[in-house]
């Protein structure tokens, strides 16, 4: 495991005193203390976090693709986010850096605020939308525990509202379940993710069995297909595997703000590449079978499970019935709960903690979100943008070029070295991370052409007319984002090397030759940081900062 050394930690505490722009304690390097997490919190993190996955296989039946074939495309595109995650994890888990940190080391000093401002805003709307969501599974236990007491309440909101007052309870209820995690950070909420994972498989198996036991397995027209032609069925499935990609981008993104924590450099890497595709398509799975075959027999068009636990209170109230939608809904809100926590609170958490380090550590940035998203009113945007979650997920396009560029400079150029004091001086002295006035052009640009070509198909699906060949490419969404602003970048700079890039060349650093394998020390570069060799102190033993060439 990567350690810092004490004393070049405190000397970069006494340096973020003098100029907090950039640095806090959510900025520095995980402690040891608190890199708890080992290969199982990882299991059952990433299966909690997938297993959620009940309506993805809708958007497939919803583009054209049959039962089997919406499974297969589902299984295909979380072996691709897996294998991303699993690149875009190790630079974490090395050196126990969150993400902001990262993008300071790929994107420049200043070029990362655009890159983490971005990801930052996106997380807030999307953790409003999260939110009311969960408040749709605790309409459905407050409605299993009260019924018509609850149900009967008096709307006192006007239609144009878009919510009612029953909604706006269990939005409130649910934002007050939310609020005691916006005290925690990622390495105390080990037991939760545990929690989550255990109560997640009896609530999914059960929808599943009941809608089974109800309609005898009998599926019906998912089983059948229109004829399609052969270049149709292939761009069909192509875009099936871009919306689950799509559904996966901001996990792919947010890999170093969960991997920091680990215990072992490795313990992320084999338990993303199993759980991710096994949970998810497992969860869609059971979604696609159990929502269809309920929507063959009574002629609904039931996709999701708060629509579905209100079904069957509708035709099998009872107290038996009550209680078990109680325990499913529970389960589910808890499934969500902790969805929202990693994926968005934690994302804003580690974002805010970088733009506004002098003011916001991760913990207030969590208390913030959460209040903001009241602001958000999701309520309006899911009734009146009908193209919304169109628009959220086709914002993957935008994260597949991050990163692409980001796992390109880990692991072609870099050659997994990161300058950790270099990550905390923003001025032109330092000679790894400044580039130009703090911009790492090369990394730009690639970015640029990433998003340029799937991006006339972005706004097609939006609505705006554009050829075939626009939206085809639009299909292709986060894979041509993330091909072409790999090959861009690398190509880029390999013509055009940064000034960190030709140290490393100069120094020939060897792979993480900024770590010793073997003792899991960090070696720093005194240079970087304005300090004196004495001062460098790692792993408890004091080195000269020249010694490695760094």
């Amino acid at each position: 495991m990567a350690k810092v050394g004490t004393r070049i930690v405190s000397a970069l505490e006494l340096d973020s005193s003098r100029d907090s722009r950039w640095s806090n304690e959510d900025l520095l390097p995980t402690p040891p203390e608190q890199c708890t997490w080992r290969w199982w919190n990882y299991v059952s993190f990433y299966w909690s976090i997938s297993f959620t996955n009940w309506t993805l296989g809708s958007s497939m039946i919803g583009i054209g693709l049959n039962w089997w074939q919406s499974i297969i495309v589902i299984f295909v595109s979380q072996m691709i986010s897996s294998i991303a995650m699993a690149f875009n994890s190790r630079a974490a888990s090395v050196y126990h850096i969150g993400f902001p940190c990262v993008g300071r080391s790929v994107f420049g000093m200043w070029g990362s605020f655009y890159f983490v401002g971005a990801r930052a805003v996106l997380a807030i709307v999307w953790y409003s939308v999260q939110l009311y969501y969960g408040a749709e599974y605790m309409f459905n236990i407050l409605r299993a525990i009260f019924g018509h007491h609850f149900t009967d309440i008096p709307n006192h909101l006007p239609a144009s509202a878009h919510v009612t007052t029953q909604q706006m309870l269990a939005l409130f209820l649910c934002w007050m379940v939310h609020l005691p995690f916006c005290h925690f950070r990622p390495y105390q909420l080990r037991g939760f993710f545990i929690f989550k994972t255990f109560i997640s498989l009896p609530a999914m198996f059960g929808l599943f069995i009941f809608a089974m036991v109800n309609t005898g397995g009998k599926i019906g027209s998912v089983y059948t297909q229109d004829s399609q032609s052969t270049t149709a069925m292939a761009w069909l499935i192509i875009s099936g595997i871009n919306s689950g990609l799509g559904n996966t981008a901001t996990l792919i993104t947010n890999q170093p703000d969960y991997c920091r924590w680990a215990k072992t450099k490795n313990a992320p890497l084999w338990t993303q590449l199993i759980s991710n595709p096994i949970a998810t398509t497992l969860s869609a799975s059971l979604g696609i079978l159990a929502t269809s075959a309920i929507n063959n027999k009574y002629g609904t068009s039931i996709w999701n499970q708060w629509d579905l636990m209100e079904f069957i209170l509708d035709h099998y109230w009872s107290g038996t019935t009550r209680f078990a939608v109680f325990l499913a809904a529970f389960a589910w809100l808890v499934q969500i709960l902790g969805t929202n926590v990693a994926a968005n609170m934690i994302s804003f958490g580690a974002d805010s903690s970088m733009l506004f380090p002098r003011f916001i550590n991760m913990r207030r940035g969590q208390y913030i979100v959460h209040t903001l998203a009241w602001a958000v009113c999701p309520w309006e945007i899911l009734a009146s943008a009908t193209k919304f979650e169109t628009f959220l997920s086709g914002y993957a396009l935008f994260m597949g070029s991050v990163v692409a560029i980001m796992v390109c400079e880990y692991f072609c150029f870099t050659k997994g070295n990161i300058f950790i004091p270099a990550l905390y001086d923003g001025t032109p002295l330092n000679k790894s991370y400044y580039y130009l006035k703090g911009w790492n052009i090369q990394a730009v640009i690639a970015y640029i052409i990433g998003i340029a070509f799937p991006f006339p198909g972005f706004v097609g699906s939006l609505g705006a007319h554009v050829s075939t060949t626009a939206t085809r490419m639009g299909d292709l969404g986060w894979i041509l984002s993330f091909v072409t602003a790999f090959v861009c970048y690398f190509a880029i700079c390999w013509v055009w090397p940064t000034e960190n890039h030709k140290r490393i060349r100069a120094d020939k650093l060897g792979w993480e030759a900024a770590v010793d394998d073997e003792e899991g020390e960090v070696y720093l570069n005194a240079r970087d940081v304005g300090v004196t060799t004495e001062e460098v102190v790692v792993g408890g033993k004091e080195r000269e900062g020249e010694k490695r060439g760094l």
